[in-house]
């Protein structure tokens, strides 16, 4: 059984779009109010305030005068905005993720509905205090049998509305084995590079839509801030910044699934992208190649599919080592694209060499559990051995492929 999400657009009413709005908002409010209460608990007593406790404040929030609007809303997307803070916060102590932020309104929102809060009937949705069923437009049908467990509903910052349905799929997805194995060096110029010698390039989303982008941010800070003027440059902007994720999420998309059809077993390297974005000169260009997204979905549908996706060391020195012979150089700038190894003086390609030793190290993690982490040790033996463990993986895989 695989637990799938589907998500759909929809176009409200008035009166729908009113009370979502509303709901999105109270959500909102809950949120940030819990947080801040979590917040000062701590600061002032270190005292770790649980999901229980703050569901007993948004039951005394909703007695207050001021407060008592949170009425005429479901009750459940609340409670539910209450356990994604405690998830945030139960992140947070683990080390994971950063201090839980506020929300913002000019950002949209959602609501989490669980199946106490809405209705399926005839492959309709009817939401909690909501008498008419969602407009959805229905772009793929959901599997045959599957009813929706939790509905999600989205305003981005685009005002455009979207509805997830999470189902859980018992169909089989598993495909057919193959014998093929690649190895993928992620990059900028190109987006990637594969042990096979292909190179993928980079569509450059941001890019193709820089020139309008600018001129969107400079008619943005033109106006006046809280004006209607503002509100309608405030959106156009972000309608770009949705034209550019979309276009970015569905090359991605295309690209993943291509990649896990055609192959058994996948090695990439477990990059930090949070940390090199701080690169201020690589920034942009690194976000806009997705890397971080691009392996998440590798990730999830290799697990649907039945295929194999192996991480090695982000510190293994997969371009400074000759895939010929297992040579490391001391130095290799990334100015440098194409490289003559002074061992055995095999030429190679910067980006497919790389490719080729990160499959050759991913087999060696996956055959006999070897390290690809480059040893500290300067021993000609524990070299030799780990030359001989890459080299006869990389030549098996050249083989195959």
């Amino acid at each position: 059984m695989v637990e799938k999400a589907y998500k759909f657009r929809f176009y409200p009413t008035p009166e729908q779009e009113n009370l979502l709005r509303r709901t999105l908002g109270c959500v909102r409010l809950i949120y940030n109010k819990a947080l801040a209460a979590r917040t000062q608990a701590w600061y002032e007593n270190k005292e770790r305030v649980s999901y229980k406790q703050t569901s007993a404040m948004l039951t005394l929030w909703k007695k207050q005068e001021d407060l008592d609007f949170l009425t005429e809303v479901s009750s459940v997307p609340l409670q539910q905005g209450l356990r994604h803070l405690q998830t945030a916060f139960t992140n947070f102590f683990s080390g994971r993720t950063k201090y839980p932020n506020f929300k913002k309104k000019r950002n949209g929102g959602s609501a989490e509905f669980t199946k106490s809060a809405f209705k399926w009937k005839d492959g309709q949705v009817y939401l909690a205090k909501c008498a008419a069923p969602l407009p959805i437009r229905w772009s793929r049908q959901l599997p045959p049998g599957c009813v929706p467990s939790t509905i999600t509903v989205k305003l981005d910052p685009s005002s455009r509305w979207s509805i997830s349905l999470r189902v859980n799929d018992t169909r089989n997805f598993k495909l057919k084995p193959t014998n093929k194995q690649v190895g993928i060096d992620l990059g900028i110029t190109s987006l990637l590079t594969t042990s096979n010698g292909e190179k993928v390039a980079n569509p450059k989303n941001h890019y193709k839509l820089h020139k309008k982008l600018r001129l969107a941010q400079k008619s943005l800070k033109r106006k006046t801030k809280g004006s209607n003027n503002y509100q309608k440059a405030r959106l156009i902007l972000a309608r770009i910044h949705a034209k550019i994720k979309d276009s970015r999420l569905d090359y991605t998309h295309q690209l993943t699934t291509q990649l896990i059809r055609e192959n058994q077993t996948i090695v990439v390297e477990d990059l930090a992208v949070k940390n090199m974005v701080k690169n201020h000169k690589l920034a942009r260009a690194i976000s806009d190649a997705n890397w971080g997204e691009l392996v998440r979905q590798l990730e999830y549908k290799a697990d649907w599919y039945g295929r194999e996706l192996i991480k090695i060391d982000r510190y293994f020195p997969s371009s400074k080592r000759c895939s010929n012979c297992g040579h490391v150089v001391d130095k290799l700038p990334l100015s440098i694209r194409e490289w003559d190894c002074p061992e055995c003086g095999s030429h190679h390609d910067r980006d497919i060499n790389a490719s080729i030793n990160i499959l050759a190290a991913g087999l060696a993690v996956s055959v006999c559990g070897a390290t690809v982490r480059p040893s500290e040790s300067k021993s000609p033996k524990a070299g030799a051995l780990k030359q001989k463990v890459s080299n006869s993986d990389a030549r098996e895989s050249r083989a195959v492929s």
